[in-house]
């Protein structure tokens, strides 16, 4: 097995962001709660940290803030992926040179990618980084998988450490353990799924549910690695309304909201995202108040 970047629960984190940018004050503050609250790492400048419209400047200045902020506390892995690879190895770069203890490189999206075309890719900034990568697989959004026998190819290579499934697909997610054995780590990418992928031998998951609740996040996955099962499927069924709301909306409008609400940060997204609407905002407020989230 190589070296893992960490094991349990990574918050996809938010970036706090008002009409004048990012708001470092309340960014600052975010990462030290989510530690205080015993969050196993922190990924910056993801999906749920609206990376695709931050500024290139935002998007190193976030990253180096971070690793600042943390000072070694807990593991600090930056979104650096792109559809073009050269940008995505010169923000891997970045992340590398101000202390970034992992890089998450996104499959290309829109221009999209043949199987042949990903190996390329992730070998390319995979041979840039000083710092361990996570393959990030998101079908969903990006309108291209990483097809298991992919995967394996790419375990093979020394810098490549993990991989963070978002394709939903158990089947396939369970073909690439079999693929991949110690080879390459597997990180839930669905709050759904967070025990299902752990069960299969997964190491955690990077969760948009522990923006809200980093604690209990970290108690679901604890309790199936101590040997109560029962206690964690409880756990991920009695928050499955939760996530759902969370998922309502295309991430991460509703969970800027809840962080808004929790008092975090500005309910404040870029265009083309708008805040969430009326009734899924009164669904998705109605389950945090259930789960014990004061708002």
């Amino acid at each position: 097995m190589k070296k893992e970047i960490f094991e349990g629960i990574a918050t996809a984190l938010i970036t706090p962001i008002t009409e004048k940018g990012i708001d470092y004050d309340a960014f600052g503050k975010l990462i030290d709660w989510q530690i205080e609250e015993g969050i196993n790492a922190l990924v910056v400048c993801g999906t749920t940290g609206e990376a695709s419209t931050l500024t290139d400047d935002e998007h190193r200045d976030a990253i180096a803030f971070a690793v600042k902020r943390s000072n070694g506390r807990v593991p600090i892995i930056a979104g650096t992926g792109s559809n073009d690879t050269a940008y995505a190895i010169e923000l891997t770069k970045h992340a590398c040179e101000v202390g970034a203890d992992g890089v998450l490189v996104v499959t290309p999206y829109y221009n999209k990618a043949t199987q042949k075309g990903l190996i390329k890719m992730f070998t390319e900034i995979a041979d840039a980084s000083t710092a361990p990568v996570i393959l990030y697989n998101v079908p969903s959004r990006t309108g291209v998988n990483i097809a298991p026998k992919t995967a394996a190819a790419l375990s093979k290579h020394p810098n490549i450490c993990a991989i963070k499934e978002a394709s939903g697909n158990i089947s396939q997610i369970a073909e690439v353990f079999a693929l991949c054995g110690d080879e390459l780590a597997v990180y839930s990418g669905n709050d759904d799924q967070i025990i299902p992928i752990t069960a299969l031998g997964g190491k955690g998951c990077i969760s948009v549910l522990s923006n809200l609740l980093p604690r209990q996040t970290v108690e679901m996955y604890n309790k199936f690695q101590n040997g109560d099962t029962a206690g964690a499927a409880k756990m991920q069924i009695d928050y499955l309304h939760l996530i759902n709301a969370l998922f309502s909306e295309v991430n991460p409008i509703p969970v800027k909201a809840a962080m808004a609400a929790m008092g975090y940060c500005e309910d404040y997204l870029r265009s083309p995202l708008t805040p969430m609407e009326d009734e899924t905002r009164e669904v998705l407020f109605n389950e945090m108040r259930k789960a014990g989230i004061n708002i």
